[in-house]
């Protein structure tokens, strides 16, 4: 990465953010990333959580139904977040250190997604 790369998670994160409740089933959570052609939903309600397409095929591959498992049972709690004023390279190096593909971005609640496909797309 450029080192005097001065682009901001705001210029680049994913927007409008895509929701979903902690109590709805994963089946529905499939359904909306497929609709909307993205990997991760913030779940509402679930004070820092993210539902992912890993979070799913896990699911999946551990037989659990996907109309009666809710997302809160497969959801990712305690994520790390992101400001909109961040750099690229500091969100970059945060995905590494913590080994996630996706940061949710907060000013004041959450306004959008930053994900490792953003940060690839940026650097091509």
């Amino acid at each position: 990465m450029d080192l005097h790369d001065r682009t901001r998670v705001s210029e680049v994160m994913s927007t409008p953010l895509e929701t979903i409740a902690a109590d709805d089933p994963v089946r529905e959570a499939a359904r909306r990333m497929r609709e909307k052609n993205i990997s991760a939903l913030v779940v509402t309600a679930g004070g820092g959580c993210i539902v992912t397409q890993s979070d799913i095929v896990g699911a999946v591959a551990d037989g659990l139904d996907t109309e009666e498992t809710l997302v809160s049972d497969v959801m990712t709690e305690d994520v790390e977040t992101v400001t909109p004023d961040l750099l690229m390279e500091e969100v970059a190096a945060m995905m590494t250190m913590y080994g996630v593909k996706h940061l949710p971005v907060v000013d004041d609640d959450y306004v959008g997604m930053i994900s490792s496909t953003d940060v690839a797309a940026h650097l091509s």
